[in-house]
């Protein structure tokens, strides 16, 4: 596979540090391989904040908005929604039209939508700007790859996407610490205002530092077809999920109509894919079996961190009763674990490979999942930062690795596809992990609520908006005023609130870990690619 990027032609060199990928030293600021990184993880820095600093501002949204738990988890589905249904399309357009525009298109508006949630009112608004934030974003994310791979030397690239995974590692890490701050000491507004002046400074950098590459075997043209019917699927697949966490259930006909709407789609997909001329996603793409492990293994592995995360800032701040400040420093040793193991990760990557490093975080990450099966309302900080740094130490080679089999194994003129895929396979992870630990959590409510009441020897049947406050662990502020409520019927009934959500979220983190353990499997089936050992002869980076 041979493909040049339309630049100026100049001598074939050594690339890295200030020079382009085809040797040619860099004049000047646009262009330069390690300033384009700062750009891009400037963005990326953004989109991944988000990703989990509103986690932690959930419970301040649903008080304020009065919101329910299907809705708050909209808050996150809505965004998942939507990244999952555009990322490769956006992916693709940044292949068509450069990743420099599409990049700077969507910071602006990912910023926008940014300011337009901390502005509204009703739970309905938020819900819709983050769906409207997460097309943005579906344009930044795979358009960030895509330059890193354009810019980057072959023998520069792995450690480029090791620093790029160390953002990404950091800001997803240190979210709730920051949400925490802006929502104790401010309101949960804010949590969304922080991405309008950081969106301003990373739509300067990316305008004064980033170049326009393109491969000269780019596409032309567009696979509409294979747009919508890749869109549809992947539209049925998500909002089938969603909803059967939510509200359907896995048993209801509503469901298996999407799911398997969604698999009909995904076939008609792929026999048109292979007709049309420029298919949408080259198919042969999966012959890679590295490439297609590495997009499994973002699945498995999106699914058990963001899945998880769900559950433990309601722990934090029901249970252990913190408040959201407190909750993001108790999460301190996940965040310092992630920043530490990112760059390592990288540099372990890049000498011995991708193997070793997925597997040993994909057990790491089982570990501490089914380590986090002891919370209770009793654990100490220092059992509970055991088992988040561990976590941290499992998820960042994860991050990192998967990346570079994916994107390191796709050639130049499909970079943003193949940085779709991997933005795609993540967002679809945590969608999947989101819904059905959600119902998972929820059936497990549902049948112990009931047992814990009556072990409690209170009377009557129980107020149904009481197993609701389960399901987030915490007891209701209006609770003491009922009429006739002794301080010690409130502790009984708080035990009961705080038992229950136990129970739902320690069967939870076992899916979870069960699933952290197919994933260090499937690790095992990666490698580095010949795309990425031979890229510099392949496409002269």
């Amino acid at each position: 596979m041979t493909s040049q990027i339309t630049m100026e032609k100049t001598p074939q060199g050594q690339g890295g540090g200030g020079r382009t990928p085809d040797g040619a030293p860099v004049k000047g600021l646009r262009g330069h391989p390690w300033l384009t990184l700062f750009s891009v993880a400037a963005g990326v820095m953004m989109v991944a904040l988000d990703g989990t600093i509103v986690a932690i501002a959930n419970p301040a949204i649903k008080e304020d908005l009065n919101a329910s738990l299907a809705q708050v988890q909209w808050i996150t589905n809505g965004y998942l929604l939507a990244l999952a249904v555009a990322l490769i399309t956006a992916g693709k357009l940044g292949d068509r039209f450069g990743h420099r525009q599409t990049f700077v298109i969507g910071i602006a508006g990912f910023a926008a939508a940014s300011g337009a949630i901390g502005l509204s009112g009703s739970i309905g608004l938020v819900i819709a700007f983050r769906v409207l934030q997460g097309l943005f974003g579906a344009l930044l994310m795979p358009a960030a790859l895509g330059l890193l791979r354009a810019t980057f030397p072959a023998e520069k690239l792995n450690m480029a996407i090791g620093i790029w995974g160390m953002v990404i590692g950091a800001s997803t890490a240190g979210g709730p610490i920051l949400g925490g701050v802006l929502v104790e000491q401010a309101d949960w507004q804010y949590v969304f205002f922080i991405n309008v002046p950081v969106g301003v400074l990373a739509l300067v950098l990316g305008l004064l530092i980033l170049k326009d590459h393109r491969a000269e075997n780019a596409p032309r043209s567009f696979d509409l077809p294979g747009i919508v019917l890749l869109s549809a699927a992947m539209g049925a697949l998500i909002w089938g999920i969603i909803k059967a966490g939510e509200s359907w259930g896995w048993s209801d006909v509503k469901t298996w109509g999407c799911l398997l709407g969604a698999v009909l789609l995904f076939v008609v997909f792929a026999v048109w894919e292979t007709k049309v001329r420029e298919p949408l996603i080259p198919l042969k793409m999966f012959r890679s079996v590295p490439l297609s492990a590495g997009v499994v293994l973002m699945v498995l592995m999106a699914f058990a961190f963001m899945g998880g995360l769900f559950f433990v800032t309601f722990y934090l701040q029901g249970v252990q009763g913190l408040k959201p400040v407190d909750s993001g420093v108790a999460l301190l040793p996940l965040t310092g674990m992630m920043i530490v193991s990112s760059p390592l990760a990288g540099l372990l990557i890049t000498r011995f490979g991708p193997r070793v490093p997925l597997v040993g975080g994909m057990v790491c990450t089982a570990v501490a999942m089914f380590g986090m099966l002891t919370l209770d309302a009793g654990t100490g900080k220092l059992a509970m930062s055991l088992w988040f740094a561990l976590l941290g130490l499992g998820l960042a080679p994860v991050m990192v690795g998967a990346t570079e089999v994916i994107v390191g194994n796709a050639p130049l003129e499909l970079s943003g596809v193949a940085g779709g895929l991997q933005q795609a396979a993540m967002q679809v992870g945590g969608a999947l992990g989101t819904a059905v630990l959600g119902a998972v959590m929820s059936s497990k409510v549902s049948s112990s609520f009931g047992e814990n009441w009556t072990a409690a020897h209170l009377p009557g049947p129980a107020d149904p908006r009481l197993e609701q406050a389960a399901e987030f662990g915490m007891v209701p502020p209006e609770l003491a005023k009922a009429p006739g409520m002794t301080p010690e019927a409130v502790q009984t009934i708080g035990k009961v609130i705080h038992d229950t959500f136990l129970d739902g979220m320690g069967l939870a983190f076992t899916v979870a870990g069960v699933v952290a353990v197919v994933a260090a499997l499937v690790a095992t089936l990666t490698k580095r690619g010949e795309n990425a050992e031979a890229g510099a002869g392949a496409a002269h980076i």
